[in-house]
C-alpha cells in the first residue's frame, strides 16, 4: 500500500490530480471502482426508497405514477448524474460539490458559491441519514406488529418514543461501523451493493409468484388512482406529486464524489461510480416496482390504516401474499427483513458519505469547530466527523415527536437540499465556467452544456413541484412544510454568511505548497 502514498505523481491518477488541486493525501486511497460504485448504489438503495414511499406513489396516481413516473424521473436523474460525473472527473476531491462550485464560479464568486453549495449538500446529506434510519425504525415497528399478530390480532404497536429510540440505536450502530478502517467499510459497501441487487431480484420474483391474486398487465400499466382522499382531482397534478417516490429514491449518488480521495484512479473511477450507481438503480428499481405492483389488487385496502400492517402498503402486500397462499404471513415478514437489511446498509453508507463531506468542509474551515471535525485517527478515518453526523441526524428526527408532518419536511430537505447542491456546480459549469472548464478523462464533449442546462432546469422543476400543496383544503395538519423547511435553511445559511462567513471563509483552502 505504501506505493499509493508515494509522492510520485505518476502512480495513481487520482492522487496526482489531488496534488495538483493543492491537497495532501490524508485519507487511505484503498477503494476500487467497485467499492466506489457500491457506496453510491447502496445509498440510492431502491429497496429503501421504493419501499418507504410506495404509499405516496399508490396514493398519488397509483400504478401509472409508479411505473411511468419512475422512468421520467430516471431519465432526468441520469442527465444530472452525467453532468456531475463530468465535473467529478476534473475535480476528484472528497469535498465534491462545494469544491466544484468554488472552482467553476471563478475567484470573485468562489467563497459564496462554495458556502451555499456546501451547506445545502451537508444538511441534505444529514437529512438523508435521518430519513433513512427513521424509515428503518418504522419498518422494524411494522415487522414487530405483524410478528405479534398484526393490527387486528392484538399485535404490538410501538409509540413514537419507541420509534425515536430505535432510530437512535440504529444511528449509534452506524457510527460504530463507520469508525472501522476503510478496508472494512469497503467490504461492507460491496456486501451492501450485492444485497440490494439480490434483494430486488428475489422480491420482484417471489412476491408476485406467491400472491394467489395478481393484477392484470392492463391494471399495472394503465390504472390511474385519483382517489387520494386529499381533495385533488387534477390528474396531471396527482401524477406530478407521485414523482416524489422516484425522485427521493434516486438521491445520494454524490457519495462517489465524496469517496474520491479514498478511491484509486479517482478521476476515472469516481465518474464511473456515479453513472453506474444511477444506471443499475434505474433498472433494478423498475423491476422491483413492476414485481410489487403485480401483487397489488386493492389500493384503498392497502392504504387503510386498519389493515394488518397499519397502512404500510408494501408490508401488507408481502404479508397478504404469503398469508393467502400458506395460511400465515411468516414468509412476508422474512421478505420485509430482506428490505430492512438493505435499509440498514443504506443508512450505513449515508453516514460514510456525511462524514467525508463534514471532514472536507471543515478542512476548509467552513464549519464551527472545524479543527475538531477534520481530524483523522490512526486508521486514517475521520472519526469525529462520523459521530458529528450521527448526532445531528438524531437531532433532525426529534420533530417527529411533535408532528410527523414536520418530520416529513426533513425528507423533502433530503431531496431538494441535495438536488440544489447537485445543480449549483452544474449551473456554474454551464454559465460562468462555460469557456474555461477543463474537462477530465471522463467528459461529455460538446453535449456537456446542453446536458447541464437540462439537469439544472429539472432540479428547478422538482424544487417547485415538491413544495406544492399535497392536499386541499390547506390546514396546519395538511400544509406542505417543504418550502418552509428549505426557506429556513436558506435564511440561516445566508445569515451566517452575511454576519460571519464572508469575513473569513475564502472557499477551499489548499494544504500543500505546490
Amino acid at each position: 500500500m505504501n506505493s499509493l502514498h508515494s509522492k510520485s505523481r505518476t502512480i495513481d491518477s487520482g492522487h496526482a490530480r489531488l496534488h495538483e488541486l493543492g491537497y495532501k493525501q490524508e485519507l487511505k486511497r484503498d477503494l476500487s471502482v467497485l467499492s466506489n460504485f457500491a457506496f453510491s448504489f447502496s445509498i440510492i438503495s431502491v429497496l429503501t426508497g421504493v419501499t418507504t414511499l410506495y404509499n405516496t406513489g399508490l396514493n398519488y396516481g397509483g400504478p401509472v405514477s409508479l411505473v411511468y413516473g419512475w422512468l421520467i424521473a430516471s431519465a432526468f436523474t441520469m442527465l444530472v448524474a452525467l453532468s456531475m460525473a463530468e465535473i467529478c472527473s476534473s475535480y476528484p476531491t472528497s469535498g465534491g460539490l462545494y469544491y466544484w462550485s468554488a472552482k467553476l464560479a471563478g475567484p470573485n464568486w468562489a467563497p459564496f458559491a462554495s458556502w451555499i453549495t456546501g451547506w445545502f449538500n451537508i444538511v441534505g446529506q444529514w437529512a438523508v441519514s435521518t430519513s433513512v434510519d427513521f424509515s428503518l425504525a418504522q419498518l422494524i415497528q411494522v415487522i414487530i406488529l405483524l410478528s405479534t399478530g398484526g393490527k387486528n390480532g392484538g399485535g404490538y404497536e410501538g409509540s413514537k418514543y419507541v420509534t425515536i429510540a430505535l432510530h437512535g440505536g440504529i444511528l449509534v450502530l452506524h457510527g460504530i461501523v463507520n469508525s472501522l478502517p476503510i478496508s472494512w467499510l469497503s467490504f461492507l459497501g460491496q456486501l451492501a451493493a450485492f444485497w440490494n441487487v439480490l434483494g430486488v431480484f428475489v422480491l420482484m420474483i417471489v412476491i408476485p409468484s406467491v400472491a394467489p391474486e395478481r393484477a392484470s398487465a392492463k391494471f399495472v400499466f394503465t390504472n390511474f388512482n385519483s382517489d387520494n382522499g386529499a381533495g385533488i382531482n387534477s390528474k396531471p397534478y396527482i401524477f406530478l406529486l407521485g414523482l416524489l417516490m422516484s425522485q427521493y429514491t434516486l438521491t445520494g449518488y454524490d457519495a462517489s464524489a465524496h469517496m474520491t480521495e479514498e478511491t484509486k484512479d479517482a478521476d476515472i473511477n469516481g465518474p464511473k461510480g456515479i453513472i453506474s450507481a444511477v444506471g443499475i438503480s434505474v433498472i433494478a428499481g423498475w423491476g422491483y416496482i413492476l414485481g410489487i405492483t403485480f401483487a397489488v389488487t386493492d389500493i384503498p385496502y392497502l392504504l387503510n390504516e386498519n389493515n394488518e400492517a397499519g397502512g404500510y402498503a408494501i408490508a401488507e402486500v408481502f404479508y397478504l401474499a404469503f398469508k393467502r397462499r400458506f395460511g400465515h404471513g411468516v414468509g412476508g415478514i422474512i421478505c420485509l427483513g430482506i428490505v430492512a437489511v438493505a435499509i440498514f446498509f443504506c443508512g450505513m453508507s449515508s453516514v460514510t458519505a456525511n462524514s467525508r463531506m463534514a471532514y472536507a468542509f471543515s478542512r476548509d474551515g467552513a464549519m464551527p469547530l472545524s479543527s475538531l471535525w477534520h481530524k483523522v485517527n490512526k486508521q486514517e478515518v475521520p472519526v469525529n466527523a462520523v459521530w458529528l453526523s450521527v448526532l445531528i441526524s438524531f437531532c433532525m428526527a426529534l420533530p417527529s415527536l411533535g408532528s410527523i408532518v414536520a418530520f416529513e419536511a426533513m425528507v423533502s430537505i433530503a431531496v431538494i437540499g441535495l438536488y440544489i447542491a447537485y445543480a449549483l456546480p452544474i449551473f456554474f459549469r454551464v454559465t460562468l465556467a462555460q469557456k474555461r472548464f477543463v474537462a477530465g478523462p471522463f467528459n461529455l464533449g460538446r453535449y456537456g452544456v446542453v446536458v447541464g442546462w437540462i439537469a439544472v432546469i429539472w432540479v428547478a422543476t422538482i424544487s417547485i413541484l415538491f413544495s406544492l400543496p399535497v392536499s386541499y383544503p390547506i390546514t396546519i395538519e395538511t400544509l406542505n412544510y417543504t418550502p418552509v423547511a428549505v426557506g429556513c435553511l436558506l435564511i440561516i445559511v445566508l445569515s451566517y454568511w452575511l454576519i460571519s462567513g464572508r469575513h473569513w471563509f475564502k472557499g477551499p483552502i489548499t494544504n500543500i505548497s505546490k
